[in-house]
């Protein structure tokens, strides 16, 4: 089975005034039947509140991250799925619930991790 990476980017998700309560209950309910199912990895979104910070290869720390990336935030879900239709039927049920287009991608297979 793979793992797949369905996310997306804080600006897709606009929700009219006083949806935001109802839209984060059923992104909840449906990783809970993604738990249920047994395919959920992990689910969260990035603290937004908090800026990046670079790290070399040498410690040096800098604040915020490559400047020349496009900003990373929004929500994100990794599911181990059998199949990419799999996926693509849970990046649906996310899209609903968050009311915004899912971001699809698959992670490599590396033995070792």
């Amino acid at each position: 089975m793979a793992k797949y990476l369905i996310s997306f980017p804080s600006a897709a998700m606009v929700v009219p005034d006083g949806e935001l309560e109802a839209v984060g209950r059923g992104a909840h309910a449906v990783i809970e039947e993604a738990k249920a199912a047994g395919v959920h990895v992990f689910a969260g979104g990035i603290d937004e509140a908090v800026p990046p910070i670079l790290v070399s290869a040498d410690g040096a720390v800098a604040m915020g991250g490559y400047p020349w990336a496009p900003t990373l935030d929004g929500g994100f879900a990794v599911l181990e799925l059998p199949s990419r239709d799999e996926a693509i039927a849970w990046a649906a049920r996310i899209a609903k619930a968050c009311r915004c287009d899912q971001e699809l991608r698959v992670f490599g297979f590396d033995a070792q991790s």
